[in-house]
């Protein structure tokens, strides 16, 4: 089983640049969201993936994930998903022994940056970076499958 547990942020200020690790630019559609799953396609450094992951709000979710071929995704993006697609550039920022993702926004959800860390257990310990304000983990506006419809330059 996948399972996923993550906590979101929003970012604050740029002192995360600092720490960059890595750094890709992505492209997500949505194939369908429903009330009890999304299904995604994303490329990014020259591959593809097919997403699915139970929509519960809150920081646990199911989730699966496989690569495909990208010329499929690419396909899938320009004539199944929903649209716009998602484009953004994912940072990998480390912290405290964590390596985050930082996710700026381009298109119509400009100017929204979101902190995201994935963990092993609910419970686990981990410090929180001055770059990181506001928790917004249960916050559905900020799931990207929400954002196509409803982005950021439009609230």
């Amino acid at each position: 089983m996948g399972l996923e547990i993550e906590r979101k942020y929003l970012v604050i200020n740029d002192l995360w640049k600092n720490n960059v690790i890595a750094e890709s630019h992505l492209q997500q559609g949505y194939l369908a969201n429903q009330k009890n799953a999304s299904i995604r396609i994303r490329t990014g450094n020259g591959k593809a993936h097919l997403n699915i992951k139970s929509t519960t709000v809150g920081i646990r979710r199911l989730e699966y994930e496989y690569e495909i071929p990208i010329a499929d995704a690419r396909e899938m993006l320009r004539e199944i998903a929903l649209q716009p697609y998602i484009e953004k550039t994912r940072y990998i920022v480390r912290n405290g022994g964590h390596d985050w993702e930082l996710d700026v926004f381009a298109g119509e959800n400009r100017g929204l940056i979101v902190a995201e860390l994935e963990l092993d257990s609910e419970d686990e310990p981990f410090e929180l970076p001055v770059w990181a304000g506001e928790e917004v983990s249960g916050d559905v506006k900020y799931y990207n499958v929400n954002l196509i419809n409803h982005p950021y330059s439009r609230w």
